[in-house]
């Protein structure tokens, strides 16, 4: 689009909202949802229908970029105080660019998330019963005078900003105390998910939720396509704690 044709259509749109976002050609786009002080980072494939968007890819980020991807949706959500979101960002030659980090009602739903619904659900539970059973509150106040003022520090990198507003949002999460209290509290709930994956309640569920959504003659498909999903994550869960 040139710049006549931008103005044009901006002088067309009248009163209405106009957004305007720079185009980038990307290697991967990570999708990262997050649950209080856990975070999933899937590989998302937006232009694949919804039941293909989550790749089942655990390599597809370098550590570096992984950690930073991890680090910045943890750091806005610490930043605004939200616990429950997904934040969306496209990787191109190493450098990692945020494009979507506000999400209220992220996508947990097993018609789409399949391979990674249950570490979604089992994060849920985890946090939920952190929160209950240590009484622990959410904060109002933002004290963003904190993240300001590591961003306005001349002396620091970007990779010491990166680390100092992990330790903030460490913090706030209380990761640290969840870590130990899921240990020594929740250390059965991996066994639990997995019976409950590997088990008939579960494919009901499944079936249930296929023929809730889908057109009747797609049901077969879709109960496949989960089932083998599903299925690979009772195989790669099973191994995993077999080594652990």
């Amino acid at each position: 689009m040139s710049a006549d044709e931008l103005h044009a259509a901006y002088d067309a749109s009248g009163e209405m909202l106009m957004h305007l976002q720079k185009a980038i050609d990307y290697d991967v786009f990570a999708r990262s949802l997050s649950i209080g002080a856990e975070t999933m980072v899937m590989r998302f494939q937006p232009d694949q229908p919804m039941h293909r968007r989550y790749a089942v890819d655990h390599n597809f980020l370098s550590p570096q970029v992984g950690t930073e991807v991890v680090t910045i949706g943890r750091l806005v959500n610490a930043f605004f105080k939200w616990e429950f979101n997904s934040c969306e960002t496209l990787v191109a030659d190493g450098e990692v660019y945020p494009i979507d980090y506000a999400n209220a009602c992220p996508d947990v739903a097993l018609t789409s998330l399949h391979y990674y619904f249950p570490g979604a659900i089992k994060a849920l539970v985890k946090w939920c019963v952190f929160a209950l059973a240590t009484g622990r509150r959410a904060k109002l106040d933002l004290e963003t005078d904190r993240y300001f003022a590591i961003a306005d520090e001349a002396g620091m990198s970007y990779a010491e900003k990166l680390d100092a507003y992990r330790a903030l949002a460490d913090g706030y999460f209380d990761a640290e105390w969840y870590h130990d209290f899921c240990a020594s509290r929740l250390s059965h709930l991996d066994e639990v998910m997995l019976d409950w994956v590997a088990g008939p309640d579960f494919d009901r569920l499944l079936i249930q939720t296929v023929r809730s959504v889908y057109p009747a003659h797609e049901h077969d498909m879709f109960i496949a396509h989960l089932r083998g999903l599903l299925g690979l994550w009772v195989r790669d869960e099973s191994a995993r704690l077999a080594a652990a």
